[in-house]
């Protein structure tokens, strides 16, 4: 049985910041699941006896080689999305989460081309399905990020 195909996926995804207005994306590369070459925030699916919150900061250790200093919820999501000519449904449970930039590398370059900061105003093309989808979801909250 596939996540998100035969049933429904639960993954946490999170938009990492550094408290000045600037936030941590990853291009996707050749190995990752879906969306190659398009620019991405993070996450990973819920695995079983994990919690919501050692998920977030276990992901973000793999993701960025870092630890997280503080973090919110924003909300949830339903997925739909189609992939490989099949329909999927994921429940996506959102953070904002603070990081220290000094700290964070591309600790997947397997998955990820490249990992680099951005402000609002620059945000690179073309982004993730989910990472816009989270953009216009939580836009007055993202947008508090460029205000600082």
């Amino acid at each position: 049985m596939i996540k998100g195909i035969d049933y429904i996926g639960i993954c946490v995804n999170y938009i990492c910041h550094d408290g000045n207005g600037r936030i941590v994306l990853n291009k996707r590369g050749k190995n990752s699941r879906d969306e190659v070459g398009r620019w991405d925030c993070g996450g990973g699916s819920l695995d079983f006896g994990a919690t919501v919150d050692e998920t977030l900061k276990k992901e973000i250790k793999e993701e960025y080689a870092t630890d997280v200093i503080s973090f919110e919820f924003l909300g949830y999501r339903d997925v739909f999305r189609e992939l490989d000519g099949k329909k999927t449904h994921w429940l996506a449970i959102d953070f904002m989460v603070l990081l220290d930039p000094a700290q964070v590398k591309n600790a997947e370059p397997h998955k990820f081309d490249a990992v680099e900061w951005f402000t609002l105003a620059t945000l690179p093309s073309p982004l993730h399905f989910g990472f816009s989808q989270m953009l216009e979801k939580y836009s007055k909250k993202v947008n508090e990020l460029s205000e600082k």
